[in-house]
């Protein structure tokens, strides 16, 4: 989820072909690729070029006892065309756990080092391998629960449970046997051909899957509901765990749809029917990702996919999007897969990217388009902004550090590139490139420079002078302008940019400006291909009140803005416009231009009652919640409560949306601090009334319960009851988990910082991030501040045992709302002495911790 890595992408090309050059010479001098840890592209790049024809044979016996070792077989035959080393075949696994080894009929002795079992080449020969291996699983990669598994093996974890070629570029067939206990229900890549009974346990057999890479290859069983429907002339099938009957009624046929209409714009779109054997997918409690598209098994956050009737907009969105996603990457990425994961970017850029186009397939443009904006700009500037900015496109050396390439960058910068790539080139000859890329290698690999090659084809524009900047390089340009009058007409207006950071160069890219009058815009159409532009357009007009930047939310960076135009924000006739001036306004609050913190948050108060789009309402309060807690003062933040819990109780009676009452609510529920408030919130949550219009669920009393539990010491009763209240039996196990972080005992709460220390404690990712958010909150930072060192200390072994998200998520939860002196010097004492740190996680550390860095300036401007 990220690094520095300036090369254009000739020098990338010449580093790859100059790494894997020494391969070719150790081939030829029977020299062995060096044995370490993890999965080297030496390594990669060898094994690429002598084995294919892969084949594993893979039989799991999976006890119902979670404390049981699962028991497992396999066999995996290739092609090799060249004996000249020793085998590596990767298993991160202890001695103990491979029992025994058969190599072409032979048993051998276990050979294991530095995670990979070595098959010496006398046992090997040119043509056709196979070896077999008894061996016991390993589980963590397995997310073992109680009741229920998930396998999720991205980037380089199927080497964790199962000895394999673990790399994206030796794709393999794999013909799966799963022994599970008799009421679990099981999910893979490949259908289900039979099943058999015996006793207390049933015997599952696939087909032969497609051929995948490792990281796609997964399964599930346990207690599971399943539901099958037809989509089309294909059935799916889903499994779940939700018990909520009004959930499961109000979400499974959308859940359904939804994937149908993904599934129909992408043929469409692409040319190529849905590429493998079957549709199928699992809805997960607390899964670590929004999503993962295993094909055949796509894996969900179950709270993603689960609404009811107290649901925002915002909220139906978000889950169509995660399904469009999903199902997106079924063609970009898993038809066609990245050589190696320093390209892993490609894969989740297209699946946002045309995720996007399926929402506004069915959702109009204008909404498209403000989802756009509010999805990927905040998103990407929050890294993009910072010290520790990294371009999408990165350097990977070794697999085992994969997981540090994900964050917002190749989530959100990357889509906007994409976009602006579409607009240079044009949509039709775009969509011609990108249907040659995928037929040209359908189940197998590229790289992005293969793809800029076909794109290049259909285009005149220089794309790799384009991707320099854009893909090779980190950081965002700053927008500058200067303009002339003679009498009361414009005679001359110049647009400029320049770097935020770093060495000079230029974004070429199209943004819209708006002259703003009286009574009109004139929209102007700004085509930023150089470092000075002359607006030709804009000689001879009269005079502007002000200049707005960006107002079609095209543009990329940080433009100026006129502080006097934030007074009619909330009279722009379109919702993007009104959603481009907030952000502008914010981020250049950051960067202390035109607004103080306290100026923006009152001004963005005032569209409390005036902004009626939900979506952009979303935004405000966001924006709102965000100054209140990061940049205003502890001994200014309780009267301001009392200001903008009055503003925020108003604006919800007087929109008359649902959705937007629910908002404002969800906001006050965040910001309150006085008595009163306190009072009214339990009332709400004892008695479970919510204010007139707002509805609430299960799940937002259980949030009410964990703010009242935060925010008033003496309410330790509430989480218990709360508790008592829920039904489903992982959400009473969640809750159980995170209770500890919000108890009124500092020694309880450093007991449950401790236990994270532990690596079975930091399970269920997703619910340490929650806890952790609750134990550095702004209110508890007086104790919890202590923690912060030894959290630092510990994402290295978090980038190491955790699933990729895990780093950037544990330090967002951690330090994302300190603003003190004494966190900002923990951060710069680690980094100083810690100098030769990982750069990638020195990146998140620092994009982490930006705004922290920004509160020592903007908390003391005069």
């Amino acid at each position: 989820m990220k690094l520095l890595f300036f090369n254009t992408s000739f020098i990338g090309l010449f580093l790859v072909f100059a790494l894997s050059m020494p391969c070719s010479a150790q081939q030829k001098n029977n020299k062995p690729i060096a044995v370490q840890p993890g999965v080297s592209l030496a390594l990669a790049t060898y094994r690429h070029s002598v084995i294919s024809n892969i084949q594993y044979e893979l039989s799991f016996d999976i006890p119902a006892e979670k404390s049981k070792a699962i028991t497992a077989t396999e066999s995996v035959s290739f092609n090799l065309n060249k004996n000249e080393q020793p085998l590596q075949l990767d298993f991160k696994q202890h001695f103990d756990h491979v029992k025994s080894i058969v190599v072409n009929g032979k048993k051998i002795e276990t050979n294991l080092q530095e995670e990979h079992l070595l098959i010496a080449r006398r046992y090997l020969h040119i043509g056709t391998n196979k070896i077999d291996l008894d061996f016991i699983a390993g589980d963590a990669s397995l997310n073992r629960n109680n009741d229920y598994l998930y396998a999720l093996f991205v980037p380089d974890r199927a080497r964790t449970v199962f000895p394999c070629f673990d790399q994206p570029d030796l794709k393999a067939n794999f013909l799966l046997t799963l022994q599970v206990p008799a009421e679990w229900k099981v999910l893979a890549n490949a259908v289900k051909k039979d099943s058999v009974v015996n006793k207390q346990q049933t015997t599952y057999h696939f087909a032969n899957s497609d051929k995948l890479p490792t990281y796609l290859f997964s399964f599930t069983t346990g207690k599971y509901s399943a539901v099958k429907e037809a989509l089309g002339n294909r059935n799916a099938e889903f499994l779940h765990r939700e018990t909520d009957p009004k959930k499961i009624k109000l979400s499974v046929d959308s859940i359904f749809i939804a994937h149908q209409n993904a599934i129909v714009f992408l043929e469409g779109w692409t040319g190529i029917k849905f590429p493998f054997q079957k549709v199928g997918f699992v809805a997960i409690p607390d899964f670590q990702f929004g999503g993962m598209e295993h094909p055949g098994e796509v894996q969900y956050k179950a709270s993603g996919l689960f609404l009811d009737e107290g649901a925002t907009k915002d909220q139906f969105i978000a889950r169509s999007n995660v399904i469009s996603h999903e199902t997106a990457h079924m063609w970009f990425g898993d038809l066609v897969t990245m050589e190696w994961f320093n390209d892993v970017w490609m894969k989740e850029v297209f699946a946002n990217f045309m995720a996007d186009k399926v929402t506004e397939r069915m959702m109009g443009s204008e909404t498209f388009n403000l989802k756009f904006l509010l999805d990927h700009y905040p998103a990407a500037y929050g890294v993009d902004r910072t010290k520790g900015a990294n371009p999408i496109r990165q350097q990977l050396d070794n697999l085992q550090d994969a997981g540090s390439l994900y964050g917002n960058i190749i989530y959100h910068k990357a889509p906007i590139m994409m976009r602006q790539l579409e607009l240079l080139i044009g949509k039709e000859n775009f969509q011609q490139g990108i249907r040659e890329y995928l037929k040209k290698y359908a189940y197998g690999n590229a790289t992005w420079n293969d793809l800029i090659a076909i794109l290049s084809k259909h285009s005149k524009v220089d794309l790799y002078a384009w991707n320099k900047v854009w893909v090779n390089q980190p950081g965002r340009p700053v927008f500058g302008y200067s303009i002339n009058y003679t009498g009361n007409s414009i005679s001359n207006l110049i647009i400029t940019q320049h770097p935020e950071m770093g060495a000079k160069r230029i974004w070429p890219q199209v943004f819209m400006i708006a002259l703003v009058y009286a009574d009109h815009n004139k929209i102007i159409r700004i085509n930023m291909d150089t470092e000075k532009v002359v607006v030709k357009e804009a000689l001879g007009l009269a005079k502007p009140l002000f200049i707005q930047f960006n107002v079609d939310g095209m543009g990329y960076g940080l433009f100026p803005a006129d502080k006097a135009l934030a007074d009619r924000w909330f009279t722009f006739e379109s919702p993007l416009q009104r959603a481009s001036a907030y952000i502008n306004a914010y981020e250049n609050m950051l960067n202390g231009r035109y607004f103080k913190p306290q100026e923006l948050l009152n001004q963005l108060a005032k569209g409390l009652t005036l902004e009626k789009n939900e979506l952009n309402l979303r935004l405000i309060t966001a924006y709102i919640t965000n100054i209140y807690w990061e940049f205003t003062l502890p001994e200014k933040r309780l009267a301001l409560s009392a200001i903008l819990e009055q503003q925020l109780w108003q604006a919800m009676e007087q929109q008359t949306l649902p959705n937007n009452k629910k908002l404002l609510f969800k906001a006050y529920q965040d910001v309150y601090l006085n008595e009163a408030a306190q009072s009214k919130i339990y009332e709400i949550w004892k008695k479970q009334q919510p204010p007139q219009g707002v509805k609430l669920t299960e799940d937002d009393y259980t949030s009410l319960a964990l703010s009242i539990a935060l925010k008033n010491d003496t309410a330790t009763s509430v989480l218990k009851e709360q508790q008592n209240r829920i039904s489903n039996v992982d959400r009473k196990v969640r809750l159980a988990f995170i209770t500890p972080a919000l108890s009124n005992n500092p020694a309880e709460r450093d007991a449950f910082f401790n236990s994270l220390k532990e690596r079975k404690n930091r399970q269920k990712e997703s619910s340490v991030v929650t806890a952790l958010a609750y134990l550095n909150h702004p209110l508890r930072q007086k104790t919890s501040v202590k923690y912060l060192p030894e959290s630092l200390e510990m994402v290295e072994e978090i980038q190491k045992t955790g699933d990729v998200f895990f780093p950037q998520s544990w330090l967002g939860a951690i330090f994302g709302s300190y603003q003190s002196k004494e966190a900002a010097q923990d951060v710069t004492f680690f980094l100083k002495n810690h100098p030769n740190y990982n750069l990638k996680l020195k990146d998140k550390i620092l994009q982490a911790t930006d705004n922290l860095a920004r509160a020592q300036t903007l908390l003391n401007q005069p």
